[in-house]
């Protein structure tokens, strides 16, 4: 049995090695597919499609937020250094600028920011990205397990809201004799104020007629087994099922829908009005299950 996963999650690791502490952090909202954002630094771009593969076997709907930030430690950024003929290069185009300009002067620090203007000591980029992708491994672990937390959460929340509703199928199963009681006395007495005579036959099949006309067993039988489905064949199977729970929300409000509109009776009106909030009480769960 699959667990069942919410699309809202949120998973961090900080990891520190000799030349520094990098960070992932991933976070998703609901999608109705899976779309993926980066922010990754410059020059580890190319990590891109491997992460996207990865991503993409690991979950199937969610809008995610993936970033990478790099802190470089002490020791490499005292071995900073100049790359000086670049620098030549900028000051040169920028002094043939300044020429044509009035009053402007050369900023050092924007020349310091031109990019490969500042060099690190080199490092074994690859060793650096095969970390990058192992703890990339652990992020997603941590993210699946984050959205497994709270998908448990929404499945109790609507295992709830499904017990309620055939709590309520139950009160409208038990009310209907005293409905067809109460109709047959209304029918009668109507008949009565005419003060005609009716042929007792004509008068039986005129509730039976009446009674098809608000008889609610098989919205009742179908609402209960929706109710069976999805609790016994989605939510416990589990997995990408919030397609599927979807619909199983479409199937329960046009019953609720019939229900309310052959209802005569009070307490009839009441549960398909409650049915109709629980479900969609349920729907708006539903929309942050992958």
């Amino acid at each position: 049995m699959a667990a069942i996963h919410s699309m809202t999650a949120f998973a961090r690791r900080e990891t520190k090695a000799e030349w520094g502490t990098f960070t992932w952090e991933i976070r998703s909202v609901n999608q109705r597919f899976l779309e993926n954002h980066f922010r990754l630094p410059e020059q580890y771009r190319g990590l891109e499609p491997v992460l996207r593969e990865k991503l993409r076997k690991a979950m199937q709907r969610g809008k995610l937020e993936i970033n990478l930030r790099i802190q470089d430690s002490e020791k490499s950024a005292s071995n900073l250094s100049i790359n000086q003929d670049l620098v030549d290069q900028l000051c040169q185009h920028a002094q043939s600028i300044q020429a044509k300009l009035t009053g402007s002067q050369i900023n050092p620090v924007d020349i310091m920011r031109w990019p490969g203007v500042m060099q690190a000591e080199e490092q074994d980029l690859d060793t650096i990205q095969a970390l990058f992708l192992s703890e990339f491994d652990a992020l997603i672990q941590d993210f699946l397990a984050a959205r497994a937390s709270e998908g448990q959460a929404l499945k109790t929340l609507i295992e709830t809201r499904l017990n309620t509703i055939s709590e309520q199928v139950e009160i409208v199963r038990s009310e209907m004799p005293a409905v067809l009681i109460w109709q047959r006395e209304r029918l009668e007495t109507k008949l009565a104020d005419l003060k005609e005579q009716i042929d007792p036959a004509r008068l039986e099949q005129e509730l039976i007629m009446q009674a098809q006309r608000i008889d609610v067993a098989e919205e009742l039988d179908r609402l209960d087994a929706h109710i069976a489905e999805t609790r016994d064949k989605v939510l416990k199977k589990g997995g990408a099922c919030g397609r599927r729970l979807d619909f199983m929300m479409q199937e329960f409000n046009r019953e609720a829908n019939t229900l309310a509109s052959k209802s005569i009776n009070t307490t009839v009106t009441n549960a398909a009005v409650e049915i109709k909030v629980l479900i969609e009480q349920m729907r708006e769960q539903i929309q942050n299950i992958e």
